[in-house]
């Protein structure tokens, strides 16, 4: 059974870092384009970054460029999502993605999705 679990989400203060993690289980990440989206309380899910299977080119929300940063280690077959520079309006529930595509996109058409982990920005 195909799964992804994201991990890492927790409580930060503004300007602090968490690192989000997305294990993938029942098929290799390698071939697939993966998403990181976010979801805040009454707002549309929204895409936050994004990588390609292809050749690992990377994509960012304007609202995250130079503060998040997306890898992939296809050897633990697990995607990250650094997050860095953290500020109150980043809180919420954040999705990792899968889609059998090479290049991947910043729009909610994935295939896959896991069960989102919880990220709360405060003092």
């Amino acid at each position: 059974q195909l799964q992804l679990v994201e991990s890492g989400g927790g409580l930060v203060q503004p300007g602090g870092s968490l690192r989000l993690s997305c294990a993938a289980s029942g098929f290799t990440l390698d071939y697939y384009a993966i998403g990181w989206f976010r979801q805040a309380p009454g707002k549309e899910r929204e895409g936050v970054s994004c990588i390609s299977s292809s050749d690992g080119s990377t994509y960012y929300a304007d609202s995250v460029k130079g503060r998040f940063t997306i890898s992939r280690d296809n050897a633990k077959n697990t995607v990250y999502l650094q997050m860095n520079s953290l500020k109150p309006e980043d809180t919420a529930v954040y999705y990792c993605a899968a889609d059998l595509q090479t290049m991947c996109v910043m729009t909610p058409e994935y295939d896959y999705w896991g069960q989102g982990t919880q990220v709360t920005v405060s003092s």
